[in-house]
């Protein structure tokens, strides 16, 4: 049985036009898990750009279990060991012990790794090699890790960790507060010349049920060679995609799960549903109902509230086995 608590492992990696041999160094990373809603999550920049590579290939996200990433001269064969360890059930830091003990080329003191998991509670873990390029640190708590090298200095990772624990809402939007957090010009000294934080950059958030299929949320930006800075773009995806203005949602089996977006709602408001649902019905505050879309069996609903005056409403989904979620929205 799973503990409900929320679990963040915080890194992020940036990558630049640079010579070869350089070629799998990295910056800052952050991958997190969230036990209460059962989401996992990962984001991260580069300044190393490539015509097949960007940022999102340190990402390796298990859903329903937890996030591992793989970064600082950065090897393929080092993270599918990762994956197979933690598909036998290994806590993050066993995973890091057996990395360490195991690197494919026989260095780990150029890697540096962040592992999370949700198994039989939160548990969390991260490694910086002592070789790996200044400025390098990470930061473990108990429900995050936060690392990166090539950094300006220790002040990213603080504000990643500042903008994660202290930004309110979903994982999803702690883990885009976090990157907002090291959008300064040269977090990865390499794109210091070029007057932006890095070349590439990601978030994604899996549920449960994301084994097969895509993720709930994943989005990427690579913008290389570019005087635009990559998190800012992806800022504006994950507006579009819903960002902070929304609400999610679940039963109390934590089976079914609602995302209602945005949150205020202005002329409309979008339900996604992960189950078909019967009837989705507005009340307000004194609980008279004002709307109702029924009989529709669909798992998208797009409601028009333009009519309804600005205040707080209560929603009530009714799915189609019976069960039922409830939540709150204000239309303004």
């Amino acid at each position: 049985m799973r503990k409900y608590n929320l679990l963040i492992c915080c890194s992020f990696y940036a990558i630049l036009q640079i010579p070869f041999w350089t070629f799998g160094q990295d910056t800052f990373s952050i991958c997190a898990v969230d036990s209460v809603t059962g989401q996992v999550g990962s984001a991260g920049a580069t300044c190393i750009t490539s015509a097949s590579t960007s940022a999102i290939i340190i990402s390796d996200v298990h859903p329903g279990v937890g996030v591992i990433h793989t970064q600082a001269s950065y090897l393929s064969a080092n993270q599918n060991y990762a994956r197979i360890l933690m598909d036998s059930g290994y806590t993050p830091a066993r995973i890091i012990d057996s990395l360490i003990a195991n690197d494919v080329q026989n260095n780990p003191l150029v890697r540096q790794y962040g592992i999370v998991d949700l198994v039989n509670g939160v548990h969390s873990a991260a490694y910086t090699g002592s070789n790996c390029s200044s400025y390098k640190n990470h930061i473990a708590g108990v429900n995050y890790s936060i690392q990166g090298n090539i950094l300006l200095g220790q002040e990213i990772l603080d504000s990643m960790q500042s903008r994660f624990v202290n930004t309110p809402g979903s994982l999803a939007c702690k883990l885009m507060a976090a990157l907002q957090g090291a959008k300064v010009i040269g977090a990865d000294t390499r794109c210091a010349p070029y007057g932006i934080s890095t070349y590439s950059a990601f978030v994604r958030v899996a549920e449960p049920a994301d084994t097969t299929g895509p993720l709930y949320l994943d989005l990427t930006v690579n913008t290389f060679p570019g005087n635009h800075d990559p998190i800012d773009s992806l800022q504006v995806m994950f507006d579009n995609w819903g960002g902070c203005s929304q609400t999610y949602v679940q039963s109390e089996n934590k089976k079914l799960r609602a995302r209602i977006f945005p949150n205020p709602a202005y002329n409309t408001v979008k339900v996604e549903l992960n189950a078909p649902a019967i009837e989705v019905i507005f009340y307000n505050i004194h609980g008279e109902e004002e709307m109702k879309t029924t009989n529709r069996n669909f798992a998208e609903y797009t409601v028009n509230v333009s009519e309804l005056k600005k205040g707080m409403y209560f929603i009530k989904i009714c799915f189609t086995d019976g069960e039922i979620i409830n939540s709150r929205i204000v239309v303004n």
